[in-house]
């Protein structure tokens, strides 16, 4: 059980902003940018000067397990970027950032506007309106371009002028990055207004006991997390108390952590390099290496790095129990970098030959991928093999694994620990022991043929690719779809017996909208069928075409299709023979019989077909 040991506190602001300053308060180079708005830091600094709380902030201390890169808050003094930090900011980057920016550094704030445009702005504070109770304080503080002059109808007209310190005090506009330091701003002030100085001095100070004391007074909670928390804990609080910020995942974690280790490091390239070569390996548009994510690269790492684990101990002899193969968060997170440069180049190979193997089967687009999670074993398996991959013997096992683990729906929950069994048990069959679980766990019931009627089903596109693996050619061209005519003739999947034609014949859509209702088909194809019962759009394919019923009968059988049922409109006959049909395509790609008995639970609840799921691609 991951444990966090902290402790909380407040400290005053400008002492977290000098430290931000000095470098002894740095971010762990994971973390995002600054990107915070004009009217957010408006915003900010109006609660502040309020005394309004404006959250925490959550710090890691240095010289513990975890070893980030660490950058400087941005707008920090560069020479200050060699200094080693106390802490870390993991939550509150922001926050820190945007007072940094706006009350403690002299130089102009580069923000954005409303519209997302580059803006850059120095801030002020009316100090007569702020000291006014009726008026509302965030009308007080105001953003002036870096020119300090603002202007209108086209720079005519000078709306107000700060741009030297004596136009400053003379309209009592105090800058917010002397808040800190306004022993010479105020010298200055009362220099200005010596032959004013009884109203202008009380003006002062109440602004100054009212306003500035405020941000000088200001405590800000910290939550100190101590050097011993571990890189699971910090990857979860990250997660937890950063919902509003960028998602930290074990990819981002392991950059920092890299970086932090070997200077000039930068795995964020390294993966953009690999992610590219994957993505030109095969010349298609949106095949499914194309999705591929860093994570899902380093859980099959995770799989490598603790199979090697394990047959070092091994080898070893040492006996007792050896440790485990897994992929777990804390495993990803763990992988040393010597690890990672271990492994890397074979697993691209193995991620390069998972590609191929999904074209050995029929599956050219990312969409029609039914578990993109199995991929993660698939690659970890090829990358172990390498070159036996290529033996019949072997890939028709591979070919069973996989579809056992789609029809058996085997891989969409909680599947690191299958990640990690099929990869043990996979090699192992391979090399002549039993056969693993995936295979032997997976069930396919013939019900559940009558419920698939989603696209986002790993079984309805299985149904899918195996059809086309096993032939399928279009009604209306007889082309077989390849690699090539897939792309090329905007193949998907479509109805046989026309949703318009069902619908008049008043057969219940949760009937007619099933995969034994649908097969792949070219976009020309489904337009030229439309809406029409079965014998009159296969008699016009055959009259507009040329092409004899003979030939089209031909195609039909490729689909697994009667052609007497379909030419008859004989609705039932037809899904009777196509249930039974796909029932045996399925048998044969796990290599075990469906169950066709009945059912002895009752479902959970009615089937609910949502509109979106059968939308037909164009």
């Amino acid at each position: 059980m991951t444990r966090v040991e902290f402790d909380s506190t407040k400290k005053p602001l400008d002492e977290i902003l000098k430290k931000a300053r000095d470098g002894l308060l740095q971010l762990p180079d994971f973390q995002r940018g600054w990107v915070w708005d004009e009217e957010g830091l408006r915003g900010l600094l109006t609660s502040v000067s309020r005394s309004f709380p404006v959250g925490a902030v959550m710090t890691l201390q240095t010289g513990g397990e975890v070893h980030f890169k660490p950058r400087l808050v941005e707008g920090a003094p560069s020479e200050n970027a060699n200094v080693i930090p106390e802490a870390l900011i993991l939550d509150g980057q922001q926050r820190i950032t945007s007072l940094y920016q706006t009350t403690m550094r002299r130089a102009v704030v580069e923000t954005i506007n409303t519209k997302k445009q580059k803006i850059k702005r120095f801030f002020y504070i009316d100090m007569t309106k702020s000291l006014d109770e009726t008026a509302d304080r965030a009308n007080a503080i105001v953003g002036i371009q870096e020119s300090k002059v603002e202007t209108r109808h086209f720079g005519k007209e000078i709306v107000r002028d700060l741009s030297t310190e004596e136009r400053e005090f003379a309209q009592c506009m105090f800058p917010t990055n002397r808040i800190f330091d306004s022993d010479a701003w105020q010298m200055g002030f009362f220099q200005y207004w010596k032959d004013d100085l009884v109203e202008k001095s009380t003006l002062w100070f109440k602004f100054q006991n009212e306003v500035l004391a405020a941000f000088r007074q200001y405590q800000m909670p910290v939550i100190h997390l101590g050097n011993s928390t571990n890189r699971e804990a910090v990857c979860l609080v990250f997660e937890k108390v950063n919902t509003g910020g960028k998602k930290l995942d074990a990819f981002e974690l392991l950059t920092a952590i890299y970086a932090g280790e070997e200077e000039g490091f930068l795995l964020r390239e390294q993966w953009a390099a690999c992610a590219k070569r994957l993505s030109d390996s095969i010349a298609l548009r949106d095949h499914p290496l194309t999705r591929l994510q860093a994570t899902e690269f380093f859980q099959a790492l995770a799989l490598l790095h603790s199979l090697d684990r394990r047959k070092v101990y091994e080898s070893s002899r040492n006996g007792g129990e050896p440790p485990p193969v897994t992929c777990t968060r804390e495993t990803v997170l763990g992988i040393p970098l010597a690890a990672y440069k271990m492994h890397a180049t074979r697993l691209e190979d193995g991620f390069r030959k998972a590609g191929k193997f999904l074209f050995s089967q029929h599956i050219y687009w990312f969409k029609d991928v039914p578990y993109q999670s199995q991929i993660v074993p698939l690659a970890a398996i090829l990358a172990e093999l390498d070159d036996r991959w290529e033996f019949d013997a072997v890939r028709t096992k591979l070919a069973q694994w996989y579809w056992c683990g789609v029809f058996g729906e085997l891989y969409g929950g909680a599947i690191e620990t299958r990640f990690a069994k099929d990869l043990v048990d996979v090699l192992a069959w391979i090399a002549g022991a039993a056969e693993p679980a995936t295979v032997k766990d997976a069930a396919f019931r013939a019900e559940r043929l009558d419920t698939m009627t989603s696209r986002l089903s790993a079984a309805y596109k299985g149904v899918h690719t195996l059809l086309m693996q096993k032939g399928a050619r279009d009604f209306r061209s007889g082309q077989p779809f390849n690699q090539a005519s897939y792309f090329e003739e905007s193949v998907d999947i479509h109805h046989i017996f026309p949703r318009a034609w069902c619908d008049n014949a008043m057969i219940a859509r949760a009937r007619y909208d099933t995969i034994i209702n649908k097969t792949p088909l070219s976009y020309k194809t489904n337009r030229a069928i439309g809406g029409d019962a079965p014998s009159q759009y296969l008699s016009n394919l055959s009259a507009h075409g040329g092409v004899s019923d003979a030939a089209i009968d031909d195609h039909l059988r490729s689909h697994l299709i009667d052609p007497q049922t379909l030419r008859n409109n004989d609705f039932d006959g037809f899904i009777s023979l196509r249930r039974e049909a796909l029932l045996s395509l399925i048998e044969r790609a796990m290599g075990k019989i469906a169950y066709r008995g009945e059912l002895t639970d009752e479902p959970e609840g009615e089937i609910v077909l949502d509109e979106a799921e059968t939308i037909e691609f164009a």
